[in-house]
């Protein structure tokens, strides 16, 4: 039987669930597979994005699936070239074609690419899509608290969401403070810092104490943190293990020991210089 994973009630009441798949560096012609394998072990939220160009891999697996539309969460993202008022509609447009669906669960502005300043036009795009009911959900991803602080600068939308890297090397804490003062919630994407922390001994050592793996002591974490989390995988045993961190609890003493792991690790761009 597939685990019921929690969900979390964005700013604007709809529910995530906090726990999804996603699918970045999936090639699109083994993605359908990855993403049927997912929704058969119990994921209902998956997370792709335009750069990727694995959207059609995504919108076969979800017409292949007998779940209904409303039991799915589906979140793209605009890529940087497509940033802009009308470009972010187009890009928008041509997303939904691939995905071959009505709107977007959450559309999230992929990177802010402060050299180009057009995240805010983008914003009001996506603005306008909210209110023509085509996306459900607005939000950003790998936003600073500088960028987040200049896009709410005249925005009628706060974003519901950022989606930052997010994992024990990289802990975020300025950002998820600001988040929670803004009602944003925390997504993290590379939530395993893809493997590299794996082997570290407070994580081991926690691990074989709840007979778990490292990668779902990790991921049990981000739950109890509260953070939304995407673990990403083309195994299928791998897909159904990462969803399997339901059924244990992390102690104070296991929290406080992954808290001492964090350094400054990042996987992935620095969001202040990527353009």
């Amino acid at each position: 039987m597939a685990p019921t994973v929690p969900t979390v009630t964005l700013n604007n009441g709809v529910r995530i669930p906090q726990l999804g798949f996603g699918v970045f560096q999936v090639p699109d012609a083994e993605t359908t597979t990855a993403v049927t394998a997912a929704l058969d072990a119990g994921y209902r939220s998956i997370d792709t994005a335009a750069i990727y160009g694995n959207e059609t891999g995504v919108g076969n697996a979800l017409a292949d699936s007998d779940l209904s539309r409303d039991e799915l969460f589906v979140t793209t993202k605009l890529w940087n070239a497509d940033q802009g008022y009308d470009a972010t509609l187009k890009a928008f447009d041509a997303s939904l074609a691939k995905l071959g669906l009505d709107h977007i669960d959450l559309y999230l502005i992929h990177w802010p690419t402060p050299a180009r300043d057009l995240y805010r036009d983008s914003w009001k795009a996506i603005e306008k899509l909210v209110a023509d009911g085509r996306v459900r959900t607005a939000g950003v991803s790998n936003f600073q608290p500088d960028h987040l602080r200049r896009l709410l600068d005249g925005a009628s939308l706060v974003p519901a969401v950022n989606q930052i890297e997010l994992h024990p090397g990289l802990q975020q804490a300025e950002l998820r403070t600001l988040h929670t003062e803004l009602g944003i919630a925390t997504e993290a994407w590379s939530p395993l810092a893809q493997g590299a922390m794996l082997q570290e001994k407070a994580l081991t050592d926690i691990a074989g104490r709840h007979d778990k793996s490292p990668a779902q002591a990790v991921l049990r974490w981000h739950v109890q943190l509260g953070n939304i989390v995407i673990p990403k995988s083309v195994t299928p045993a791998r897909i159904q293990q990462n969803i399997d961190v339901f059924d244990f609890t992390l102690s104070d003493d296991d929290m406080t020991a992954i808290a001492e792991l964090d350094r400054g690790l990042r996987t992935g761009p620095d969001p202040d210089t990527l353009n």
